[in-house]
């Protein structure tokens, strides 16, 4: 077996084999709506929680061992880095078993893959995000990355809506 550094990946300072995941615990649930959850996830090796970056529109693989992986935004943004957040609706085999789990389980993470969103190109601009129901979740790590860095942006609009109020997910983060 060959191990393989990825460190190049956003600054991710893993190495070894790249189909293992590390350990994550799910240290808090938020019941977004009636199927939908927010996990914030903290790695099981300390190391690697104080190593670990990422990119605003990156994404993950997460496993519940035994059930299987699937991949998921990453909803929490980088500049706010003590824990990692993702907004799961349950649709299938693997979020459903993700729905099961309770706090201090743990899943499996692989990632983060993907390029993000290019904030370089968007720095100085008027900025514009539109999402619905679910759909604010892969936003959300970009909206909070241009908040905490509100000196580059020119104007900022949300436009997000859901079938119903109830279908609303993040409302913590809308009010």
């Amino acid at each position: 077996m060959t191990t393989t550094d990825i460190s190049h990946r956003s600054g991710f300072l893993a190495q070894g084999n790249v189909y293992l995941p590390h350990l994550a615990v799910i240290k808090k649930i938020i019941d977004e709506t009636c199927d939908t959850k927010t996990f914030h996830l903290n790695f099981k090796d300390d190391k690697l929680q104080g190593e670990f970056t990422f990119n605003s529109g990156q994404f993950a693989l997460f496993s519940v061992f035994g059930i299987g992986e699937a991949p998921f935004a990453i909803s929490s943004s980088p500049t706010r880095s003590d824990h990692l957040e993702i907004t799961v609706r349950r649709v299938g085999r693997v979020t459903n078993a993700l729905h099961r789990l309770g706090v201090n389980a743990e899943v499996g993470f692989r990632g983060p893959y993907g390029n993000g969103f290019p904030l370089d190109l968007l720095s100085g601009k008027n900025l514009v995000f539109i999402g619905g129901g679910i759909g604010l979740s892969p936003l959300r790590s970009l909206i909070c990355n241009v908040i905490d860095n509100r000196d580059k942006y020119k104007k900022i609009d949300i436009i997000y809506g859901a079938r119903t109020p109830t279908d609303l997910c993040l409302k913590y983060d809308l009010e």
